[in-house]
């Protein structure tokens, strides 16, 4: 007797969805890095200042960035090799330069997020502490977590963090619109469209979802992964899609935050993160209620938190591969992986220790160095995938390749109306 078998029953489906499922990861952590600063702070406050009228613009510039941040996954997939091998093979100028950058932005933004999780983990603790203290317990957990798991510690803990972040914010948006906004009837929101808003509109645009160099971590967790386990060019772009487009999502659930609980108020919102990130948890607590406060204790501590450990990780990979390259050694010593955490941590440490007064200058460096090459990483980046002989399936079709030319005609233009802010209006 013949008997027929479902789609949903049939062996090799459920093997190929499960094998998509366990390929999850470089994502995922790509996601965890992004989802920091420019989510819980930018993201909320552009909702709590202009209320819903970014949301469209959050999303195109996620739109416009996304062939770039997917190159990371193509480029390594149909070569074998990172993006950071791609600029070495490009010319030692772009190695050169890519290395210089990440050496600025690793510690100062590894100095940042200790400081800022350090804050946050002050919610927790029923004593006081010392903020540097704080966040030398903070580091310590990073580098054994990194120590004690490598790649694997990293990918399970990027999939926790990133479920709770997902559960604990869409469970605080439900609360907050059944509360209704707190806007008064008359308030009017103010126009985003304004000279006054070009500083905020450029900064928060230039690091959604994240700095470009984001893309080349991403390619080196995937070179991980592949030592690990199997993984196909199907399921690496699926990875690299959830975590991306996740982020994009998540962008707007913290929009929504800022839109319904802080929007119209009639407080004056902190500008600093760590002073902006107290008063949202102090803010949700009186509007919804007390019981809130940890709720959202919890998802900024996690959003810091998961980059924190990811950006130490990530940074440590590339300045390691960076290193390597210019000294033409062996690739995939992980002594030099080793070693650039450690130094990234103590000197991030170190900059907190004796230097904190000038941490917010540093990090608005670092802010610009990474904002106005962004472009230029941007085109290597779309360069390498169309010159590389890559199969069908990760090449670069038509769409993607018009999508890409409106990114960079995007980056290109911000990069010129920042430069206009900053130094010539």
């Amino acid at each position: 007797m013949q008997t027929s078998v479902s789609a949903s029953s049939d062996p090799t489906s459920n093997n190929k969805f499960k094998q998509l499922i366990h390929s999850l990861g470089p994502g995922i952590m790509m996601a965890t890095a992004a989802v920091g600063g420019s989510h819980l702070v930018a993201s909320t406050k552009s909702g709590a200042i202009y209320g819903w009228q970014l949301v469209g613009l959050i999303l195109l510039v996620n739109l416009f960035k996304y062939p770039f941040f997917r190159a990371g996954v193509q480029y390594t997939m149909g070569t074998g090799n990172s993006l950071i091998q791609g600029y070495n093979e490009l010319g030692r100028g772009y190695l050169w330069l890519f290395t210089g950058l990440n050496v600025v932005s690793s510690i100062v933004n590894t100095a940042a997020l200790l400081l800022f999780s350090a804050s946050l983990l002050g919610y927790f603790l029923p004593f006081e502490l010392p903020l540097t203290t704080l966040a030398g317990v903070v580091l310590v957990a990073c580098l054994i977590i990194l120590f004690a798991g490598h790649y694997k510690a990293l990918d399970t803990l990027s999939k926790v963090i990133m479920s709770v972040l997902v559960i604990a914010t869409v469970s605080a948006v439900i609360v907050a619109a059944g509360q209704g906004s707190v806007a008064p009837v008359e308030f009017e929101s103010p126009s985003p469209w304004t000279i006054a808003s070009i500083g905020f509109i450029v900064v928060m645009m230039g690091w959604m979802p994240a700095p470009i160099e984001i893309s080349c971590l991403t390619s080196l967790w995937l070179k991980s992964q592949r030592k690990e386990q199997k993984v196909t060019a199907k399921s690496a772009l699926f990875d690299f899609n959830v975590g991306y487009i996740g982020t994009a999502v998540l962008a707007i659930v913290f929009l929504s935050l800022g839109a319904l609980v802080l929007h119209g108020n009639g407080e004056e919102l902190k500008s600093s993160g760590i002073g902006f990130s107290h008063q949202l948890v102090g803010m949700y607590a009186t509007s919804i209620g007390e019981w809130s406060r940890y709720l959202i204790a919890v998802i900024a501590f996690f959003c810091i938190f998961g980059s924190t450990i990811t950006v130490i990780d990530g940074y440590a990979r590339a300045l390691a591969e960076s290193n390597l390259l210019i000294q033409n050694k062996e690739l995939g010593n992980r002594r030099y992986h080793y070693g650039w955490m450690i130094l990234i941590g103590s000197t991030a440490m170190g900059i907190l220790v004796f230097f904190t007064s000038s941490l917010m200058a540093m990090l608005d460096f670092a802010m610009v160095l990474a904002f106005m090459t962004t472009p230029i990483f941007a085109l290597i980046n779309y360069l390498l995938v169309v010159k590389a002989n890559l199969p069908q399936e990760l090449a670069f079709n038509r769409t993607m390749k018009w999508l890409s030319w409106a990114g960079l005609t995007y980056l290109f233009g911000f990069l010129a109306v920042f430069i206009w802010w900053k130094w010539l209006m």
